[in-house]
């Protein structure tokens, strides 16, 4: 029986539930236009999920399907409750405008007049507009989408000027991170273009220009005014702003957060950290652990509230780079670990060691916080047998009152070959448990960890789009910054809404040139490493297997894995084949085991029974790794697809696209 079939007769029986829970089925496989409409139309009337019903409309619709029937029923149901709404808010809008001394057009149309509208979708601000003339629905837009998408600080020798901007979010990071032109003595109006008159007036409907307006700092330019940028703002309306000296940056004038993240250890983040360093428009700090970071914020506040009055605020802080920022945060009210952060950032010689104190605009914080280690864990649901993801680091991230008080996050995450990555790891590992455990304070727990497992299990460059944290999110790959260092910082600092500067042409530290020679800074060398000492052959062909999906979307080619298909006794012989990394880990453990002190009924036993049964341990330890992989690939051998903790499927982080015209070599593959 036909989806179709099954849920007429749950309606004709009356189970109006599992007749929608039929009817979306029916859509989701797709049919016949009669039988999608029918299904909407049900869908839509029991009360089921009204987006899906909306979808199915309008694209019936754009296809000629109905159109007699579907468009009375969009009005009814979804436009006309809103329309008081949509026409309040022009209303609102062309009355602000009009009082308005920067736009030079006052004849707003009539609301009947726009010559297109805007059916609400959900409550985030979403919209699908309606071209009567066209006869069709539009894309959906919401006007608050947390995403700049557009470079709007590539050049800031002169005031900055934008071209259709009808994001409300843009609007508002526009309006939160330029400043005002009395802060810089100096003319710095935002001036935004629009090509049509008609359709700016229809977009007021959707946009809130009340808090965009207070302080003046837009000026519209309407169709072939154009030609009046910039304004000469002393000749044209008496307003001399050289007059006003310039200011210092205000703490919450800083609202921008650039989140450099760690894929995972020994991915060439510092390479990255160093191009940033001195940047004119960043607070920029080498890579800092997470949980130092939130243990400054910690002392700030408590330092803060326990000072009573100014001047022991002052003598606290006289250490600080910057005691303007001391009396700021101590008169600042309802102060934000953002605010503290900020504060820090911003007194700091280091983080502002390159900083034009004479910008258009507020710096952004560029900060990476950094963890020991990156580790997943993968869990199944028992119903749907879908494998879930959970990283306690991404968590920590998620939760942080650091984030969640930075209006604008930007997010980019270096990627470097796993296999490359992976020996690299193997090696810091093991040189730190050998300095650890031969250290005279030795910390008994420093061992090499099961780095393999780890590393197929870290799919950190999978992201959930409905997170605010990567909504705004490009991965750049390592080996590209070091192959084609012009295309790929000039693509990054494009995406990250900077200009690119002399700064980002050399590697630094705190201003000091090639900080870390190991690094080389463009040197080719660590592109190139193999660390065959620390991973070998199967090892790789195991990592490049498991990561496949990941090879081929990011555009590594497979050095080991040559495509053959895996089955469960080829993973069994390659996990025998870990002898490299397994070799490290007995190394490492043994020195655990060998600092445990042996006893059989409560009696310390003889040197040799002792060794026997620490090697014993050992072996006992060695084979639940063993059994713990081989569990492990079984699950990932029955698909490459994740999901969240609310089952919805995660999806590849996007890449970094260059412009081909800059590339020096051909890309790395």
């Amino acid at each position: 029986m036909k989806p179709i079939e099954i849920a007429r007769k749950l309606a004709a029986m009356g189970g109006t539930e599992d007749a929608v829970k039929a009817y979306q089925i029916v859509i989701a496989q797709g049919g016949e236009p009669g039988e999608l409409l029918e299904a909407a139309a049900y869908n839509l009337q029991y009360g089921g999920d009204y987006q899906i019903s909306y979808t199915v409309f309008t694209k019936l619709f754009n296809e000629g399907h109905f159109r007699e029937d579907i468009l009375p029923l969009m009005i009814k149901v979804f436009y006309e409750p809103n329309i008081k709404l949509l026409q309040g808010r022009y209303e609102r809008n062309c009355k602000l405008l009009k009082k308005y001394p920067y736009i030079f057009r006052k004849d707003f149309l009539p609301f009947e007049d726009l010559p297109f509208c805007f059916f609400p979708y959900d409550d985030q601000n979403g919209y699908v507009p309606f071209y009567p003339e066209e006869e069709r629905f539009g894309n959906y837009i919401n006007f608050k989408n947390p995403v700049v998408s557009r470079n709007f600080f590539k050049d800031l020798e002169k005031p900055i000027l934008a071209h259709d901007v009808y994001s409300q979010y843009e609007l508002e990071y526009l309006q939160d991170n330029v400043r005002k032109s009395e802060d810089i003595g100096r003319e710095n109006h935002i001036y935004l273009h629009y090509s049509d008159w008609k359709t700016f007036c229809t977009h007021l409907q959707c946009l809130n220009l009340k808090p965009l307006l207070e302080d003046e700092k837009f000026v519209f330019l309407l169709e072939d005014e154009a030609e009046q940028y910039p304004i000469d703002f002393r000749a044209r309306f008496g307003i001399d702003y050289s007059q006003y000296s310039l200011q210092p940056v205000r703490l919450r004038e800083i609202n921008r957060l650039i989140w450099h993240t760690q894929l995972s250890t020994h991915n060439g983040g510092d390479f990255f950290n160093e191009i940033f360093d001195s940047h004119p428009n960043l607070l920029v700090m080498p890579s800092i652990m997470m949980s130092n970071a939130k243990e400054i914020v910690d002392n700030l506040r408590e330092g803060f509230e326990n000072a009573q009055t100014l001047k022991q605020a002052m003598e606290s802080y006289a250490s600080w780079n910057n005691p303007r920022v001391v009396e700021e945060l101590y008169r600042m009210k309802g102060r934000t670990d953002k605010d503290f952060l900020v504060a820090f950032y911003l007194q700091s010689e280091t983080a502002t060691a390159g900083l034009d104190p004479a910008s258009r605009i507020a710096p952004a914080v560029f900060f990476q916080p950094h963890f020991s280690n990156i580790v997943y864990s993968l869990s199944v649901e028992e119903k749907s047998g879908k494998t879930v993801l959970h990283a306690g680091t991404y968590e920590e991230i998620r939760k942080s009152a650091i984030f969640r008080h930075f209006k604008y996050i930007k997010t980019f995450t270096p990627m470097r070959r796993f296999t490359t990555s992976h020996g690299a790891t193997v090696k810091f590992m093991y040189w730190s448990a050998t300095n650890a455990n031969d250290s005279e304070n030795a910390d008994s727990t420093t061992v090499v960890s099961d780095a393999i497992s780890e590393r197929i299990f870290n799919r950190s460059f999978l992201i959930d789009p409905d997170d605010r944290l990567y909504k705004d999110s490009i991965l750049v790959r390592f080996e590209d910054g070091k192959l084609n260092p012009k295309a790929v910082f000039t693509a990054l600092a494009a995406f990250l809404d900077l200009p690119y500067t002399e700064s980002m042409t050399y590697c630094s530290e705190n201003g000091k040139l090639d900080p870390h020679p190991e690094t080389k800074g463009f040197d080719l060398a660590p592109v190139y490493k193999t660390y065959d000492e620390y991973i070998n052959d199967s090892e790789r062909y195991f990592i490049e297997y498991f990561l496949r999906d990941a090879y081929e979307y990011y555009g590594y080619d497979f050095q080991y894995y040559d495509g053959a298909p895996v089955d469960e006794e080829k993973i069994r012989e390659l996990i025998a084949g870990f002898t490299t990394v397994n070799h490290f880990i007995r190394e490492t453990w043994m020195k655990v085991f060998e600092k445990a002190k042996v006893s059989v009924n409560g009696e310390r036993v003889n040197e040799e029974t002792e060794h026997s049964i620490q090697l014993q341990m050992l072996d006992e330890q060695m084979e639940k790794f063993d059994i713990n992989r081989l569990s492990n690939a079984k699950i990932l051998m029955r698909g490459l697809r994740f999901v969240n903790k609310r089952s919805q499927p995660l999806r590849m982080m996007k890449k970094l696209e260059l412009d081909s015209s800059l590339l020096e070599q051909p890309l790395y593959h």
